[in-house]
């Protein structure tokens, strides 16, 4: 039978703690503390033998904000972020630093993700980094609702977002926006031989788009407008709450408009071309099989130029 020692331990302080773990006082210090006189490697100047396309700092996580067409109308979420510019042959390097500040900057108040925000903050990192251009992405979950087709109960469904903004002082700006979002298919061949019913599996739709120079964002909600061409060419929408009415719902409709991976594509495709304000797109679909051991996929990459 253990017996359990009820006596107090008696530590050592906190200094002797530490150094019974190793750490060890500091050493004699030499070099210059004032910034000025510390040498800075980053910006020295000669042929490094070649142009960097892209140097910057990535997978920054920052709060932000998102308006929304759809509730909530504002949200709050957490963006992770990508900064670049590019490096002439004759820099050694970028100012990491700099990226940062210009984030906190834009933060203090709530950095909220609008287009022609993103592109005053590219153009002014541009000119903070003394480059001649900066790149700008980010990657985020927007939230909107969504109510059972029946009961009108209401939850929040997801979907993952992005925005690249590219800034150069002789070709202006290039924005690109992305959405993906889960969505039920149900197989066309199946229940075409099937005696009783057909087999669906949930299905990603990645959608990519660039986008025209006098796109106005006040006026056309991009990530509403991706969700409909990603959502409505499904065999249907993925709901957070159904009820029995809303399940009946949901699945005779789903029964009522098959679809394989080549059939979302194209149709995703067909919605995106009508879009005035894309000029080109990429769309994926994949289908997570539920009756094989693979996924199906179909991608298309259009220029309407």
């Amino acid at each position: 039978m253990n017996v359990k020692d009820n006596s107090q331990k008696i530590l050592p302080n906190k200094i002797e703690r530490l150094k019974l773990f190793g750490s060890v006082e500091p050493g004699p210090k030499h070099k210059p503390t004032e910034k000025d006189k510390m040498s800075d490697l980053q910006n020295l100047e000669k042929d490094f033998l070649f142009e960097l396309d892209a140097v910057g700092i990535t997978n920054v996580k920052y709060p932000v904000i998102l308006k929304s067409k759809l509730k909530p109308y504002t949200q709050n979420s957490i963006g992770t972020f990508t900064f670049t510019s590019s490096i002439k042959q004759t820099s050694k390097g970028t100012n990491m630093s700099r990226f940062m500040e210009q984030l906190e900057l834009y933060s203090k108040n709530g950095f909220i993700i609008e287009l022609h925000t993103l592109k005053e903050f590219t153009k002014e990192l541009a000119e903070r980094l003394g480059q001649r251009d900066a790149t700008v992405e980010i990657n985020t979950t927007w939230f909107y609702e969504r109510k059972g087709p029946s009961s009108q109960i209401a939850g929040l469904n997801h979907a993952d977002i992005n925005l690249i903004v590219s800034y150069h002082q002789d070709s202006g700006y290039k924005v690109s926006a992305g959405l993906s979002v889960f969505v039920t298919t149900l197989c066309p061949c199946s229940k075409e031989i099937s005696e009783y019913s057909a087999h669906n599996q949930r299905g990603n739709v990645s959608i990519q788009v660039s986008l025209t120079e006098d796109f106005n964002e006040d006026e056309f909600d991009w990530k509403y407008a991706l969700l409909e061409a990603a959502e409505s060419n499904a065999s249907s929408r993925l709901h957070p709450i159904l009820k029995r009415p809303d399940e009946k719902m949901v699945t005779e409709g789903a029964y009522e408009n098959p679809r394989f991976v080549e059939d979302m594509a194209r149709l995703v495709a067909a919605d995106l071309y009508e879009l005035p304000y894309v000029k080109s797109f990429e769309v994926t679909c994949q289908n997570e099989e539920s009756i094989h051991m693979h996924d199906a996929i179909a991608t298309i990459r259009y220029t309407k130029e």
